[in-house]
């Protein structure tokens, strides 16, 4: 890998700085560096001239390794812009958490030689797609339908592989990848799932009904909502994007996507150790 996009949260100081450091170490071992216009206007005179500053959409056809620089979000945004690509996403974390955006600063230079040195591996994740207004959108975390704006709950009627689940009457409903397991659905009481499972999770939000719980279903179901009642609009956000409003009589059906989501992790690491690192998983409160 010789050809490196680096994407940073560019409102985020802290980010464009690591960007800065990064992009100037990749040129001291030769390697292209591409940036897009934001970050290209961001960096120091000497070290944007040594780099090719192109669109944010034109990565896919310059790099072969796409470095982001911020949280989750930014790494999420990069992978909406290389859904289809083969282009693997290296996530550096520079805020708080960064559950996909593991690589922490304090390990960014050796990282990145072994990124250089083929020392990593590299992980596939699943993607979820819909179609809304004529338009298909993806996601690596989630989808979920939720209420808009209004105090009121919704009611949704949920079908698996046209079979009738539940009628959820509740703030919303997710339906998560194995890879957003630890997100938003995690925070509404639903399942860990390991990436390497075959599934995908339904997770009501608030449900009205305590007996309606966390659903995992087979990720080759496919899922599909109703919305039989019109007292609140309901709204969808993909991997924590509003796409649009969901009003009464419609329909929106939700599958896997045959495009996956290349991460780069480190050799020496597991999943599991990164549940153990970022969620303190299976921490001893009583040792010191």
């Amino acid at each position: 890998m010789r050809r490196f996009g680096l994407l940073a949260y560019a409102s985020k100081p802290e980010a464009v700085r690591w960007a800065t450091h990064v992009a100037a170490r990749l040129l001291e071992e030769r390697a292209a560096v591409y940036v897009d216009e934001a970050l290209g206007a961001s960096l120091p005179e000497a070290t944007a001239a040594q780099c090719e500053v192109i669109n944010w959409n034109e990565f896919e056809k310059f790099a072969d390794t796409v470095i982001t620089f911020g949280g989750d979000g930014t790494l999420l945004s990069a992978a909406k812009l290389l859904i289809g690509s083969d282009i693997p996403i290296m996530g550096v974390n520079v805020g708080r958490l960064g559950f996909l955006a593991e690589f922490s600063v304090d390990m960014l230079d050796d990282a990145i030689m072994d990124v250089l040195k083929g020392n990593y591996r590299i992980v596939d994740r699943t993607t979820l797609e819909t179609t809304l207004n004529g338009k298909t959108h993806y996601a690596l975390n989630e989808m979920l339908v939720e209420r808009s704006g209004s105090g009121k709950m919704i009611s949704i009627r949920a079908f698996v592989n046209e079979h009738h689940v539940a009628d959820y009457r509740a703030d919303g409903v997710i339906l998560t990848t194995p890879t957003g397991s630890t997100a938003y659905s995690l925070a509404a009481g639903g399942p860990i799932i390991a990436p390497s499972a075959q599934a995908l999770c339904l997770t009501p939000i608030s449900p009205h009904t305590l007996t309606l719980r966390p659903l995992i279903i087979q990720d080759q179901s496919e899922v599909r909502f109703e919305f039989p009642v019109s007292d609140a609009q309901a709204q969808l956000v993909v991997d924590g994007q509003i796409i649009g409003t969901l009003t009464q009589g419609m329909s929106l059906t939700i599958r896997k996507s045959e495009h996956l989501v290349k991460l780069i992790k480190r050799a020496d690491s597991t999943y599991y150790d990164l549940l153990r690192e970022k969620l303190l998983w299976s921490a001893d409160a009583t040792r010191k």
